[in-house]
C-alpha cells in the first residue's frame, strides 16, 4: 500500500514512525516532510498548503489514501478537493474543520449543544474587548479566534496584561487574520487532559488520554506554545472519565456538527480542564 502523509512537523513524524513500525513494507510519501521523516518515508517538496500540488502528487503516485496532519490544509479544503476527485483522505471537510479553525464557531457550537465549556465573549475591536475583560475579571484568557500555530492563547493574570494582549492581537495584528476576532474567556484552573478520538461522524474510538504541556518554561511559566511535549497514558484519564467525555463532549459535538450539515470525519480532539466539578 502507498500512503501520502501531508505535513512536516513533529506530529507527522510520529505518524510516520507509527505507520512504518506497524507496516514495514508500506510505501510512505511525505509532503513536504522533514529530515527526521526522511528516514522513514520518501519526502517530496510540496508544501502542506499547496492543495493542487498535493492532489497532482497523489494522482501521479497512485496513493491509496492521504493522511492530513496540519490544520492549515484542512482549513483550505483539502478533503473536499480530494474527495471530489474520488481520492480517499483522512480528515474533516473544510466546513467541519471550522470547529478547529474558528474558536468563535467552536464556542457557539458547544453552547448550543450543551457541551461544558468556559464562559467567553467574542470581540472584534479593542474597546469592546477591554470592556469584556473588565466584566470577566482577572485572571482571564485572551484567545485569537483563528489558527495561530498554538500561540494565540494568552493567559492574563491582570487586566493590564489583558489590555496588552488585546492590543497585540487586534491592534498590532501579531497573528494576522487569525486575530480578526478574539475571545475573552473565563480562566479555569485544574489539570489538563487531552483526548483524541477517531470518528466516522457518528461513532467514536477514543485513543489513550494524554497530557499536553503548552507553556514555554518550567513551572508552568512563560507564553503558550504549539506544545512543548506530551505524554500518555495519564493516571487521571481513567476509563470512567473517558466514557464521560465521550458521552458529554464528543458525541454531542458530533451530533451538533451533523445537524449543521457539517459531518465530521477524522480525528476529533477534546481539550479538557479537570476541575472539582468535572471535565
Amino acid at each position: 500500500m502507498k500512503i501520502l502523509l501531508v505535513g512536516g512537523g513533529g506530529r507527522e513524524h510520529a505518524i510516520a514512525w507509527k505507520l512504518r513500525h506497524d507496516h514495514p513494507s508500506l510505501q510512505l510519501i511525505a509532503a513536504p516532510g522533514n529530515p527526521g521523516i526522511a528516514e522513514l518515508a520518501r519526502c517530496v517538496d510540496v508544501a502542506a498548503d499547496d492543495i493542487e500540488g498535493l492532489l497532482l502528487l497523489a494522482e501521479r503516485e497512485g496513493v491509496a489514501i492521504t493522511v492530513v496532519g496540519p490544520e492549515a490544509p484542512l482549513a483550505l479544503g483539502i478533503v473536499d478537493r480530494f474527495t471530489a476527485r474520488g481520492h480517499a483522505v483522512f480528515g474533516p471537510t473544510r466546513a467541519a474543520a471550522e470547529i478547529e479553525t474558528s474558536k468563535r464557531f467552536a464556542k457557539q457550537l458547544m453552547y448550543d449543544a450543551g457541551v461544558p465549556t468556559a464562559r467567553a465573549e467574542v470581540c472584534t475591536d479593542v474597546a469592546s474587548a477591554r470592556e469584556a475583560a473588565r466584566a470577566m475579571g482577572a485572571p482571564l484568557v485572551v484567545k485569537a479566534s483563528g489558527l495561530a500555530a498554538g500561540k494565540g492563547v494568552i493567559i492574563c493574570q491582570t487586566i493590564a496584561e489583558a489590555d496588552a494582549a488585546i492590543a497585540r492581537i487586534l491592534g498590532d495584528r501579531v497573528f494576522g487574520s487569525a486575530g480578526d476576532e478574539l475571545l475573552i474567556e473565563e480562566f479555569m484552573e485544574g489539570e489538563e487532559l487531552s483526548l483524541f478520538a477517531i470518528t466516522d461522524g457518528t461513532r467514536v474510538l477514543p485513543l489513550l488520554p494524554a497530557q499536553d504541556h503548552k507553556r514555554l518554561r518550567d513551572g508552568d511559566e512563560g507564553p503558550n506554545t504549539g506544545g512543548m511535549g506530551a505524554y500518555a497514558p495519564v493516571a487521571v484519564g481513567t476509563p470512567e472519565l473517558v466514557a464521560e467525555v465521550v458521552t458529554r463532549i464528543l458525541l454531542p459535538t458530533l451530533q451538533a456538527l451533523a445537524a449543521a450539515d457539517r459531518p465530521f470525519r477524522g480525528l476529533l480532539y477534546a481539550g479538557l480542564m479537570l476541575t472539582p466539578d468535572g471535565p
